[in-house]
C-alpha cells in the first residue's frame, strides 16, 4: 500500500482529492496520513468527504476512517462503474473542484459516466463555473478529452444551492499539450455573473474591466449572466485564447471591494499572466499538470507558466509518488518554461 504524507507541501485538500483520483487511475490502494496536519482545522472537511466519497461510490473502493474530521484514510480501488451519480457537496462546497477530481480519475474509464452535482459553483478558493467551464475544460478538449458541461443554477456562499452536470465520455488517448511559442493576445472574453444583487453592481463590474483593457489596446467581449440563487453572489471570470493557448483568471465580489476593483484587479490579473509571455495561467497548469502527465506515451508535454504555484510543487511531487515522470524547469526573467517526460 502506497503511503502519502497529507502535511507534504501545500498541505491542502488537492493531495486528497488528487491522491484518491491517482488510486482510481493507477489501482494502487494509498494510505493518507495527517490530513491537513498544518491547517488551522486538520482532517477531512466536508467537501473533501464528498469528493472521495463520490469517488469511492464511482468505482466501488473499500476505504477506512473516510468521515469528516479524520486525519488519516485508506483507499483500495475497484473498477470503475459508467452510468449516471447524483452527488450533493454541501452548502457552498465547491462543485467544480469535486468534477476536476472526477475527470480525472475517470479519464480512461470505457464507459461514459454523467455526474451530476449540487453545491457552490462560484466560491472562495476554488475555480470559479465559467473558469471550469470557458478554461480548464477548453484546454482539456485541446488534449483530446470529452467532457460534457451544463450548469442548471449558480450556488453562492453561504448556502449553496447550485447545480451542474459533466458527462465525461471514454477517451481512446490524451494528447500531450505542446505550447512551446507565445501566442500574440489581443482579445478578452468574458462573463459577470450576478445574483439577487441590483443589476448596476454587474455593470460597474463589466464597465471597469472593458475600460481597463481598452486602456491596454484589447478588444473584450464580456458578458452578463443574471440569475437567482439561494444566496447573493457576484463575480466575474475573464479569459484570452490564442490559436492554442488560453490564459484565464477570475475573482468573486466581497464585502468592502467595490464594483469598479473587483473588475479591474481581476482585469489587472489577466494581464499581468498575458505580460509574462506565458501561455497558460499559473492556475491552470496546476490543474492540466495531470494530465500532461497521463499524455507522456503519446509524447512530450510543454508550456509557459508565470511561476510555479505551491499547489503545483506539491502536485509535481505527489505525481512522482504514482508515475514514473520527471519534470524540466527552466527559470528565466519573466516566466517558466516546463517540460513533462
Amino acid at each position: 500500500m502506497l503511503e502519502i504524507d497529507g502535511s507534504y507541501g501545500e498541505g491542502g485538500g488537492q493531495i486528497l482529492r488528487n491522491a484518491v483520483a491517482f488510486s482510481v487511475l493507477t489501482k494502487k490502494s494509498i494510505k493518507i496520513t495527517d490530513i491537513r496536519a498544518n491547517r488551522p482545522n486538520p482532517g477531512i472537511k466536508a467537501q473533501h468527504y464528498v469528493a472521495m466519497k463520490s469517488l469511492a461510490e464511482i468505482c466501488d473502493a473499500k476505504t477506512e476512517g473516510l468521515e469528516i474530521g479524520s486525519e488519516t484514510i485508506t483507499f483500495k480501488p475497484g473498477k470503475i462503474k459508467g452510468g449516471r451519480y447524483n452527488f450533493d457537496v454541501g452548502t457552498a462546497g465547491s462543485i467544480s473542484l469535486v468534477f476536476q477530481a472526477c475527470i480525472l480519475a475517470c479519464v480512461k474509464s470505457k464507459e461514459q459516466i454523467t455526474i451530476n452535482l449540487s453545491g457552490g459553483t462560484d466560491v472562495k478558493w476554488s475555480p470559479s463555473w465559467d473558469y471550469f467551464e470557458n478554461v480548464y475544460l477548453s484546454l482539456l478538449k485541446k488534449m483530446g478529452l470529452k467532457v460534457y458541461p451544463k450548469l442548471f443554477i449558480r450556488g453562492y456562499y453561504p448556502r449553496g444551492g447550485g447545480e451542474a452536470v459533466i458527462t465525461i465520455s471514454p477517451c481512446n488517448k490524451i494528447k500531450p499539450l505542446v505550447l512551446k511559442d507565445v501566442e500574440e493576445l489581443k482579445e478578452v472574453k468574458g462573463k459577470v455573473n450576478i445574483s439577487n444583487l441590483p443589476e448596476h453592481i454587474s455593470k460597474r463590474i463589466h464597465d471597469s474591466a472593458v475600460r481597463t483593457f481598452l486602456k491596454n489596446d484589447f478588444m473584450t467581449s464580456i458578458e452578463v449572466d443574471s440569475s437567482t440563487s439561494l444566496s447573493p453572489g457576484v463575480g466575474i471570470t475573464l479569459w484570452s485564447e490564442g490559436k492554442k493557448s488560453i490564459i484565464g483568471t477570475g475573482l468573486l465580489g466581497e464585502k468592502g471591494l467595490s464594483s469598479e476593483e473587483v473588475g479591474k484587479t481581476a482585469s489587472a490579473a489577466l494581464l499581468k499572466e498575458i505580460a509574462s509571455e506565458s501561455n497558460i495561467d499559473a492556475y491552470a497548469f496546476d490543474q492540466i499538470l495531470p494530465f500532461m502527465v497521463l499524455a507522456k506515451k503519446q509524447g512530450k508535454s510543454t508550456c509557459i507558466v508565470r511561476e510555479l504555484s505551491n499547489h503545483a510543487s506539491t502536485n509535481m511531487w505527489l505525481i512522482k509518488q504514482f508515475f514514473d515522470v520527471d519534470f524540466k524547469v527552466i527559470q528565466s526573467e519573466f516566466n517558466i518554461k516546463v517540460e513533462v517526460f
